[in-house]
């Protein structure tokens, strides 16, 4: 018995010790679900809007390669993506990590992209900033799943 109410407590102990939820955890989650639903729906001036205009947005490809650009530049290259794909493309998270605080958080999303019968999937790691408008995207670093 003292063995069983020992383990509840160790358990409840590590739990309590576990990273705390972001204050604004379903905010951004909602933000960010936007920023999904508003790529996957090819409404680019919506997906503009997830960012703050000075973002600056890195694809890192293999090795040692990677790819930064301003907003423009990239809100350009989705459009051409979208408009070039013979298929519709969705992208939905998969699971996402918060941290931070009131003025700056950073978000790990998992993500899968369909394509047709062509399924991808990568990681986003995003930086975040309170705005007076809302959460914004400060910077981006994404990539592929080899």
């Amino acid at each position: 018995m003292t063995r069983a109410i020992f383990m509840l407590l160790l358990c409840l102990g590590l739990t309590a010790c576990g990273q705390a939820a972001h204050p604004e955890q379903s905010a951004i989650e909602s933000f960010l679900q936007r920023y999904f639903s508003t790529w996957s729906a090819q409404d680019m001036t919506g997906y503009g809007a997830c960012f703050h205009p000075t973002a600056r947005i890195t694809f890192v490809g293999v090795g040692d390669q990677s790819d930064s650009q301003g907003l423009t530049d990239f809100l350009h290259g989705q459009s051409l993506g979208h408009q070039r794909s013979p298929v519709p493309m969705t992208e939905v998270p998969t699971d996402m990590k918060i941290h931070g605080d009131a003025r700056v958080a950073q978000a790990e999303v998992r993500w899968k992209l369909t394509k047709g019968s062509t399924i991808v999937t990568g990681t986003d790691y995003f930086t975040l900033m309170k705005t007076s408008a809302g959460w914004k995207i400060a910077s981006l670093v994404f990539y592929n799943d080899p």
